[in-house]
């Protein structure tokens, strides 16, 4: 495969390793970039990985809260300058709004929805009228309903103007929305990937696994399995939200801090769900 002066790039931007390892890794995977920033750890030459490398696209993260849901949507525009725009602010509230209010199964199925604002319009019809007023192609990226319940509290957190939303769901009691937005801040700062170590698929598992291996050459097999365990402990504390340091304590897990105010309310408290959206990610 030809490797391009664009793929070295990308991988150069995704681990910060120097364009001629960039061009070598590469042309050892074969032009596969995940493979090639595998083996540019195993050698020990980036411990990124997580860079993200892709396009950066401008918009906005918009949240709208109804009694029964709230609505979170991104949506994309050409520059920051139009996405300060107050009319494509406006577009975004109402679009999340309109999420809250109707909980769509899909994307798709959204944008045939009437917009209940003027019923004469779909929702695409309704942003192909924004487009047509700013003069830039406006998309509607992604969309997520979160339906409440009484046992249920969620903590929202929009930082730098919407560039990036956070949600944390606690279940066990409804009242615990300051705790919940707590968690949310930290998860905005920490960037967690996955829940906890259960949710995290067994093949990121596994390549987390021969990359420690690949570090320790040399060692004696029993040495080697203990490290192993180590770092793939030491990984989950990294990624996993339930298990990492609490930004504002860092003697607490945020594991130790939902069950300090679980016992404070007395009731089970446990964090079931949380996303972090970024513009353009």
């Amino acid at each position: 495969m030809t490797i391009t002066a664009t793929m070295v790039k990308e991988l150069r931007d995704r681990t910060g390793v120097g364009m001629g390892d960039c061009k070598k890794a590469l042309e050892e995977a074969n032009g596969d970039m995940d493979l090639a920033i595998t083996n540019l750890r195993k050698k020990g030459l980036t411990s990124a990985g997580k860079k993200e490398g892709r396009e950066t696209k401008e918009g906005m993260i918009g949240i709208s809260e109804t009694p029964n849901a709230i609505g979170i949507v991104e949506v994309n525009a050409e520059t920051d300058f139009v996405a300060k725009n107050d009319r494509f602010k406006e577009f975004v509230s109402n679009i999340a709004e309109e999420v809250a209010l109707t909980n769509p199964p899909s994307l798709d199925a959204f944008f045939q929805q009437q917009f209940s604002k003027d019923s004469s319009l779909t929702i695409d019809q309704y942003r192909a009228t924004i487009i047509q007023a700013i003069g830039e192609n406006i998309q509607i990226r992604r969309i997520l309903c979160l339906q409440k319940s009484d046992t249920k509290s969620f903590g929202l957190y929009s930082h730098l103007g919407g560039k990036i939303v956070t949600m944390v769901e606690l279940t066990g009691a409804n009242s615990e929305e300051a705790l919940a937005k707590n968690i949310a801040m930290h998860t905005a700062a920490a960037a967690p990937e996955y829940l906890s170590p259960e949710t995290v698929p067994a093949h990121i598992i596994e390549n987390e696994k021969e990359i420690a291996k690949a570090q320790m050459q040399g060692k004696p097999a029993h040495i080697i399995d203990k490290i192993i365990d180590g770092k793939i402990n030491a990984y989950f504390e990294s990624a996993c939200l339930v298990l990492q340091k609490y930004i504002k304590d860092d003697s607490l897990s945020i594991t130790d801090l939902v069950n300090q105010k679980a016992k404070e309310i007395g009731k089970p408290l446990t964090v079931t769900n949380f996303i972090r959206w970024s513009v353009g990610q």
